[in-house]
């Protein structure tokens, strides 16, 4: 049996789709475990961009199959979308499936986020209004309609008109906007699951099978522990959990069958959205980074905020997701840029200093980091293949990391192709 989980240790857009698109090479099956299409995965293949919400970014690649597993929440228009996109390009999608249990994300609930947002004037979220965080909601009230449930015309209609009573309500009394019309949602929707069929099935069977069968598994996280329902800065946070732990759930695979732990972390840090950013470079030097990296978001184009390396909640994050193999992407971004500094501690409002990171999310906005300084290096690393071709700056800025974490960086991506990788041990 060989597992691998790969999630993402800070504000999400750490690269994991690139560190997939290279694992799923070798795997019989990549596994997307939650989240929905408000993932940007972006992956380049030679001069050709993808961009991938829905999909796991290991359908590139993969040889095997590729699951969208119980944990995710699915838009099918968005599903259809993406797999469209890439037949268009000439590739083979035969090897994507969807899981039965599966929750549908439906108009009204992209309309609910939306609206919702705009309620909250200056205090929202910052979602991406793609619904997930009402599909969620109704997934835990009981009300969800399941993946399955397109496939069961009676249990469909049942579903909607019983859903409709409600948000029509809120639509109407509420928010004072036009209400949705049943008879137009579940025939699309019908129309949908015919078009479906074949996809969905029950995925938990076969991954358990897999790993009885010593398969290679790759569990693919979306957003990042930063953003987890309960371990992130919430409410500023995702509707579901991006961890290590969130695999069990998220695809109905049991803890004793999970090994290989890949926490993906870039050298800086960025956050899409609102919410604290303790190490927040809000300047000309954030923006230049925010220009070097292209940090714009793959799913929404939104500018990316930018600031330092914060190992204070990078140390939350690999804790509580048990990380054993790291990695590290866009080194190259930082150089020429010197000196460099890393947040190893805060110092709280009250002059107090701690190295851990803490559950109140008002407080955080009052802490203030506490920094090394490290020399940076000019030298273009583009190119760097493997360890020794790094600079000496470069190679303790890594060091220094995996000092501060206890654990040993095992890759480093020095840009977005697929080949600009130092890889210092094989997984696989």
């Amino acid at each position: 049996m060989s597992t691998y989980v790969v999630v993402g240790l800070q504000y999400g857009d750490e690269g994991k789709g690139k560190i997939t698109d290279v694992l799923s090479a070798k795997s019989d099956y990549v596994v997307r475990f939650q989240g929905g299409d408000n993932a940007g995965h972006t992956v380049y293949v030679g001069d050709e961009k993808f961009v991938l919400h829905l999909l796991p970014s290991g359908v590139l690649q993969c040889k095997g199959k590729c699951i969208i597993a119980n944990g995710v929440v699915v838009n099918p228009k968005s599903f259809i979308r993406e797999i469209e996109q890439l037949e268009s390009k000439g590739m083979n999608t035969d090897h994507v499936f969807i899981s039965r249990r599966a929750h549908v994300i439906m108009p009204y609930h992209i309309l609910l986020d939306t609206y919702r947002e705009e309620e909250k004037g200056g205090t929202e979220i910052g979602t991406t209004k793609k619904g997930i965080g009402p599909c969620y909601e109704d997934k835990i009230a009981r009300v969800g309609i399941r993946m399955v449930d397109l496939l069961n015309p009676e249990i469909l209609r049942e579903k909607i008109e019983k859903n409709l009573r409600v948000k029509n309500s809120l639509f109407e009394k509420y928010f004072e906007k036009p209400t949705l019309d049943i008879d137009e949602i579940y025939n699309e929707f019908v129309e949908i699951g015919k078009k479906l069929q074949d996809r969905i099935v029950d995925t938990e069977l076969e991954l358990n099978e897999a790993i009885r069968d010593n398969k290679n598994i790759l569990f693919e996280g979306a957003q990042a522990l930063m953003l987890d329902i309960d371990f992130g800065t919430y409410p500023f946070v995702t509707s579901s959990s991006p961890s290590t732990g969130g695999v069990c759930a998220g695809a109905g695979v049991p803890p004793t069958s999970l090994q290989n732990l890949i926490g993906v972390a870039k050298a800086y840090t960025t956050r899409v959205g609102n919410g604290p950013f303790p190490t927040e470079l809000d300047n000309e030097l954030g923006e230049k980074i925010r220009q070097i990296g292209g940090e714009f978001g793959a799913t929404t184009g939104r500018p990316r905020r930018t600031g330092w390396l914060d190992l204070v909640s990078l140390k939350h994050a690999t804790m509580i997701n048990g990380i054993n193999n790291l990695v590290i992407t866009k080194l190259d971004v930082l150089s020429g840029i010197s000196p460099l500094k890393i947040a190893t501690k805060y110092k709280t409002e009250d002059g107090k200093i701690i190295d851990y990171f803490t559950s109140s999310t008002t407080k955080l906005y009052d802490y203030e980091p506490i920094y090394e300084e490290l020399e940076g290096w000019d030298e273009n690393i583009s190119t760097a293949r493997t360890y020794d071709d790094l600079p000496e700056n470069a190679k303790k800025y890594i060091e220094f990391i995996e000092n501060y974490l206890g654990i040993n960086v095992y890759l480093v991506s020095v840009g977005p192709e697929r080949s600009q990788n130092i890889i210092r041990k094989e997984l696989f």
